[in-house]
C-alpha cells in the first residue's frame, strides 16, 4: 500500500496488568483488527462495566493502532478535534466524532497513529453532558503512552 506497517498492537502490546489496574478487564479483551484496502488497524476492544445508577452502566473502549496520519485523522474529524501533547507526544482530542458520548484520542507515532476511543454508556436515554465525555482520558492515555513505540 505504500504505508508504513503497523508495528503496535494494544492486545499484545499494552500488558493486560495495566488495563486490569484501570478497571478494564483484559481478560476479556477482544481483537478488533480492521484491515480498510490501503489502511491497516489493529485494534482491541475492552469494556469497563463500574455501574453507577441513573448515571452510567461503563465503558466501552476501543484501541486502534494505524498507518493513517494524525494529519489525515485531523482532517477527518477537524469539526470536533483540538490539538494536544501527552507525555511530549503530538495528538487530538476529539469530543463526539461519531456521536454523542464519546471521545477520542489520537497520539501519533513513526507509523502513523493510535487511537482511544471511549463511549460513555450512560444509564439513561439521555446522553451524558458533553463535558463527562472524555473526563479522565487525559490521565489514562498519559499513563498508556508509553507502552506506545515512537
Amino acid at each position: 500500500s505504500g504505508r508504513p506497517p503497523v508495528t503496535f498492537d494494544p492486545c499484545y502490546d499494552i500488558p493486560d496488568d495495566v488495563m486490569n489496574a484501570a478497571g478494564y478487564d483484559a481478560g476479556k479483551k477482544e481483537v478488533a483488527d480492521m484491515p480498510m484496502g490501503t489502511y491497516t488497524f489493529l485494534g482491541c476492544a475492552y469494556d469497563k462495566r463500574d455501574h453507577v445508577p441513573g448515571v452510567r452502566r461503563g465503558y466501552g473502549l476501543n484501541i486502534l493502532s494505524g498507518n493513517v496520519t494524525l494529519e489525515e485523522e485531523h482532517s477527518k474529524n477537524a469539526h470536533v478535534a483540538s490539538p494536544i501533547t501527552i507525555n511530549g507526544r503530538a495528538g487530538l482530542r476529539e469530543v463526539g466524532p461519531s456521536g454523542n458520548n464519546e471521545c477520542t484520542y489520537a497520539l501519533q507515532t513513526e507509523f502513523g497513529i493510535v487511537l482511544f476511543n471511549r463511549l460513555y454508556y450512560t444509564d439513561t436515554v439521555e446522553p451524558a453532558p458533553k463535558s463527562e465525555w472524555c473526563s479522565g482520558m487525559d490521565q489514562f492515555v498519559t499513563s498508556l503512552e508509553p507502552y506506545i513505540p515512537e
